[in-house]
């Protein structure tokens, strides 16, 4: 391996990169028309432009990434996670080229990337499974004639994906329809598919997973656990590793089992085994994802292994570096920074990061995929950074977590920062004792102080230049430019027009107006045109940066549409109609 195209973006583009340095493989790039000046054109060897803004046209076109890997004479291709990472018919592209796919078999990929599929290896495997669907289900009666059977609530999961996307919970009978309808949807736009499976819910689980590592000498080994309990629906915000508060039985099931599910599979390469582990102790095979996880970085610290540079070996034809499970060393905490406001139910909030400074000290470890001056585009994910955290146990590195949490200074954009003060000193998840955190714990528990978040302020930038990406003859090329024209490059619109065309004073608000709370793309409106509303109630969905949110009405009343077309791209405070 000399050459490796990195398709994806953001902070794992730049992780990717600096492997392939350490290894003294050249890296290429990769890049959407919003990302020409983004983090990780710049540190890799070579850049080269996808021509497109959403991820259809761009990081998930399959003949473009071929062709620029062609073009680059790379020689191999790492996914990194999202996007096509997960895709075997991407992954069979790559080898039909000629190149070395860093990733398991599409064979595996298939097998296991299908959740239904994955289901029936993990019970040859002698995996613990909650009970599910057999293959996808059709519509919502067959989601309410598997709830009739086993009960509510019902996980509605996309089976072909992961990391939360089209995965919804219907506590009821009546949520079912919505429920499936919001799968289907944040799968197709997720995966481009949108077959969804069934399984009962656990409450209150935490969420647990194993690392796995396999070559093709027959080595597979468990790096470590992970605890990414702590999510926002369904996504995770904090991890830890190994997982705390397990007794010697659960990981040694945990770890048997995961093993056993990658033998079965045939599995080669990074990948990792997820469970649900319920408050009396029951674990539940949950999925496999085949691909490199976000949270990789609290398992490397932890093990003392670059799991980036065991891919690369594994893709060469090379044993693991470790053929034995590693024990871990010390406790380690990852911290993800996204472009959320948790003030605001954690809205996506695309912009330009005006500063951005990394914490220091023992124990620190920052992954950007962002500097100040970066642009954060409103069409891929809100993660830009990940803060983690190692100590000598768990102890010390809550305490190191505290004072970097604090250290670190993103502005320009709102981020989850404030959430990851105040979770830091609750005694949930704080104990020494018991980790009280569970997957809904935020939305159950935790909101209150959530609400009473301090939002980051918004201060202009001082720098006097700054250097841009611009394609010349197909390839990246850095230019130095004033900072005022560059930030005028950067932004999105001017002063927003009044009613009567004036721009230079402010238009009376309207009271009965409703407007859209993020930049995004309209799904639906869940109410008709004279319909009598409910303060509170839905009104429309709007999805941003991959995830449905819904926009709630402030007032009761009669409720009238904006003339505004299913998918059409809304800013943050647009009128999206008016309530009566």
């Amino acid at each position: 391996m000399k050459k490796v195209l990195i398709a994806n973006r953001g902070e794992i583009a730049v992780r990717v990169a600096r492997a392939a340095d350490d290894a003294n493989i050249a890296s290429v790039a990769i890049y959407s028309d919003p990302d020409a000046d983004a983090l990780h054109v710049r540190r890799a060897d070579e850049a080269y432009p996808l021509h497109g803004s959403t991820g259809a046209d761009t990081y998930l076109n399959i003949g473009k990434i071929i062709q620029i890997a062609k073009d680059s004479g790379a020689d191999a291709v790492h996914p990194g996670y999202g996007f096509l990472s997960e895709n075997a018919d991407f992954a069979r592209a790559v080898i039909d080229a000629g190149l070395s796919w860093i990733g398991p078999s599409p064979e595996a990929i298939e097998a296991l990337g299908n959740k239904v599929t994955a289901r029936t290896i993990a019970v040859k495997a002698g995996a613990p499974l909650v009970p599910g669907t057999d293959g996808p289900v059709d519509n919502a009666q067959a989601v309410r004639e598997f709830a009739e059977e086993h009960g509510v609530p019902v996980a509605i999961k996309a089976a072909f994906g992961g990391g939360g996307r089209g995965l919804k919970i219907a506590y009821t009978m009546e949520e079912i329809p919505q429920a499936f309808e919001s799968a289907v949807r944040e799968a197709t736009v997720a995966f481009g598919r949108g077959e969804c499976f069934v399984e009962r819910f656990l409450q209150r689980p935490r969420h647990i997973e194993a690392q796995v590592l396999a070559d093709t000498h027959g080595n597979v080994i468990v790096v470590g656990t992970r605890d990414c309990s702590l999510q926002r629906r369904h996504q995770k915000l904090v991890e830890e590793a190994p997982a705390p508060f397990l007794s010697d039985e659960q990981r040694a099931r945990i770890h048997e089992s995961a093993k056993a599910i990658c033998r079965e599979a045939g599995y080669v390469g990074a990948g990792t085994v997820e469970y649900l582990v319920a408050p009396d102790g029951l674990i539940s095979f949950l999925e496999v994802n085949t691909r490199l996880q976000v949270e990789h970085p609290i398992t490397e610290e932890t093990a003392s292994l670059d799991l980036v540079a065991e891919q690369f070996r594994i893709a060469d034809g090379l044993p693991l570096s470790i053929t034995e499970d590693p024990q871990p060393v010390g406790h380690a905490f990852e911290f993800r920074i996204n472009v959320e406001d948790p003030a605001r139910g954690f809205l996506p909030a695309p912009g330009t990061i005006t500063r951005f400074e990394a914490p220091t000290g023992s124990g620190i470890r920052v992954d950007s995929g962002v500097r100040s001056g970066s642009l954060v585009p409103p069409f891929y994910d809100s993660l830009i950074a990940k803060l983690v955290v190692h100590g000598k146990d768990r102890t010390q590195a809550l305490r190191r977590a505290r004072i970097a949490v604090k250290e670190m200074l993103v502005d320009g954009v709102p981020t989850v920062l404030p959430f990851h003060q105040a979770v830091l000193e609750h005694p949930d998840f704080a104990s020494e004792e018991q980790l009280k955190v569970y997957t809904t714990w935020i939305e159950d528990e935790f909101m209150d102080q959530l609400e009473a978040s301090e939002q980051l302020d918004l201060p202009q930038r001082d720098t006097a230049r700054e250097t841009i990406t611009i394609e010349l003859d197909g390839k990246a090329v850095q230019l130095g430019l004033p900072s005022a024209m560059v930030q005028a490059l950067h932004r999105t619109g001017g002063a927003v027009q009044a009613a009567d065309g004036d721009t230079g004073q402010q238009a009376e608000a309207n009271p009965n107006e409703i407007a859209s709370t993020m930049d995004g793309n309209l799904v639906r409106f869940s109410v008709q045109d004279g319909e009598h509303v409910d303060k509170g109630q839905t009104i429309a969905v709007v999805e941003a940066m991959k995830m449905e949110s819904n926009i709630a009405a402030h007032r009761a009343g009669i409720f009238s549409p904006a003339a505004l077309q299913v998918g059409a791209a809304l800013v943050r405070g647009q009128v999206i109609g008016e309530i009566q």
